[in-house]
């Protein structure tokens, strides 16, 4: 065997090494791409019925909020009748009201006669060394001093 073959099996050795590395991790690959494919259908079969709930969801949603916007339309407008009919009812009885009220006091005061106003006494306050004693404590102390 001369030096040319050797390196001739050698060569074919090594092509035949790597082309079986190539093909394990081509063999892996193919389980990787079809494992891949796989749950890719699985994800899409369950998106879709999740994307119709939620699409039914969203519906219902602004079903509510459409009953929500109507509502607060109706409150709108109950408060502004509600602002009318109280201006109206002060503006017809707000005036007489008080009119008959002056002149019931009026009566009243003629028929009680007259009473002269007295002020009120002014209560005095006695401080004690910064401090002001409350008229209900003073009445105590200066009932003891009698």
């Amino acid at each position: 065997m001369s030096g040319g073959e050797v390196a001739g099996i050698l060569v074919a050795v090594f092509w035949a090494i790597l082309v079986s590395f190539l093909a394990v991790a081509l063999a892996r690959l193919a389980q990787t791409l079809k494992a891949t494919t796989k749950l890719v259908a699985d994800v899409t079969d369950q998106a879709v019925p999740l994307l119709s709930d939620a699409s039914q969801a969203v519906r219902s949603a602004q079903t509510q909020i459409d009953r929500v916007d109507a509502i607060a339309s109706d409150v709108q407008e109950v408060t502004s009748n509600a602002s009318a009919l109280s201006t109206t009812v002060a503006s017809t009885f707000g005036g007489p009201l008080v009119k008959v009220a002056a002149f019931g006091y009026g009566v009243r005061r003629a028929l009680g006669g007259r009473k002269e106003d007295v002020p009120a006494k002014a209560s005095r306050r006695t401080v004690i060394v910064g401090r002001t004693v409350p008229a209900a404590r003073r009445g105590k102390r200066n009932n003891r001093e009698k």
